[in-house]
């Protein structure tokens, strides 16, 4: 998903159907309904702010039997701001980077581990790219605005994916790779080509520019793209389960769907294809709900789950049990669009939140490589 803001900060060193302009008076509405006092988001992550007291109050323990993750010691940092929508990390284990895009100025961006280095256009243009990860050999693989693409070693691009149905795809958004058959799971939303902003518009139709909105799966051996699941009306953020038993399914439908509802999808996974498909986690909290956009899950199965579009007290990362109760939530000053575990253990939480990236260390640990 992608934000309408065009407005950059400076480095602090460290989506349309409903169009944008609709979405954004529904997410202003929202945010007055759950209005908090104005000191609420006073805290400073600017170069010059002066440290953080522990334990961090905006690391919130919900389930203290089942949120275990928060850790006394730590703060929620921002590494980098001046994004005009920060999308899709994805950590790289071998060079111990991060990679992320800022779609509207096409764009990615990469987070050095040994200096905190930030290298500001890592691929530009990056063909509007959206989500980002990296396969078992350590390619990075990237959801363009038209087609989700492979990095090669040697520096050549491989297209996976352009077509499904013998239909052009509308824009893929975010994938996954199995570590068993190397198949790649993605989702197919299209916001790149409804929106001038974050791409361009592909027809007048401004819901649906191609085909059904849907998940896909790229065969690892023979290349084959299948159509796995539609339930969801915009299928975005994507993960496999800690044990890659279910695959869970961002649905942020609402944006362009009136009947759509804030959700993350669950599947049984077997073999090549989904089966059970129900709606495992209902995003409301205190009577108002936003958007789930992109989601990681650690080693005990819990899923963490960038959303927002609220405001204060609900914007930024919601940690939910396997059964899906909410158990905890990390609270951004903006709204959270993808999260990635990372770090020589797995166990810093780097966040895409609008303008800016921000991490934070947490006593639990990615379930997959990136």
């Amino acid at each position: 998903m992608n934000n309408p803001n065009n407005s950059p900060n400076q480095q602090d060193g460290g989506s349309s159907g409903l169009d944008r302009r609709t979405l954004l008076r529904s997410a202003t509405a929202i945010a007055a309904t759950a209005a908090v006092a104005p000191e609420a988001f006073a805290r400073d992550f600017g170069r010059n702010a002066e440290p953080q007291r522990y334990p961090d109050p905006d690391i919130v323990v919900i389930d203290p039997k089942r949120f275990k993750a928060k850790v006394g010691n730590t703060a929620i940092k921002r590494l980098y701001t001046g994004c005009l929508w920060a999308e899709g990390p994805a950590w790289n284990g071998q060079g111990q980077y991060l990679v992320w895009s800022d779609i509207p100025a096409n764009r990615q961006l990469r987070y050095l581990d040994d200096d905190g280095h930030i290298s500001e256009q890592f691929r530009k243009p990056s063909n509007e790219s959206n989500g980002n990860s990296f396969d078992l050999e350590g390619r990075q693989i990237s959801a363009e605005r038209t087609r989700l693409v492979r990095f090669e070693h040697n520096g050549t691009v491989t297209t996976l994916a352009q077509e499904a149905n013998g239909k052009p795809l509308n824009g893929p958004n975010d994938m996954v790779v199995h570590p068993n058959d190397k198949s790649i799971w993605f989702t197919d939303p299209g916001y790149g080509a409804i929106s001038i902003y974050e791409g361009q518009r592909a027809n007048t139709n401004s819901v649906q520019p191609y085909q059904k909105e849907a998940v896909y799966r790229v065969d690892g051996q023979s290349g084959q793209i299948t159509k796995v699941a539609d339930e969801p009306f915009k299928p975005n953020g994507i993960a496999f389960s800690h044990d890659y038993k279910k695959l869970y399914v961002c649905d942020t439908g609402i944006t362009h769907y009136p009947n759509a509802n804030n959700v993350v999808w669950s599947y049984d996974i077997n073999g090549d294809k989904l089966s059970n498909p129900k709606q495992l986690i209902d995003m409301k909290l205190d009577g108002k709900s936003g958007f789930p956009d992109g989601l990681r899950v650690d080693t005990d199965g819990n899923i963490w789950v960038g959303a927002g579009w609220v405001g204060p007290g609900y914007d930024g990362v919601q940690v939910f049990a396997p059964d899906g109760t909410r158990i905890g939530q990390i609270m951004l000053p903006e709204t959270c669009a993808n999260v990635c575990f990372g770090g020589k253990k797995r166990n810093r939480l780097f966040m895409t939140a609008s303008q800016s990236l921000y991490a934070v260390y947490v006593e639990a640990q990615g379930a997959h490589h990136c």
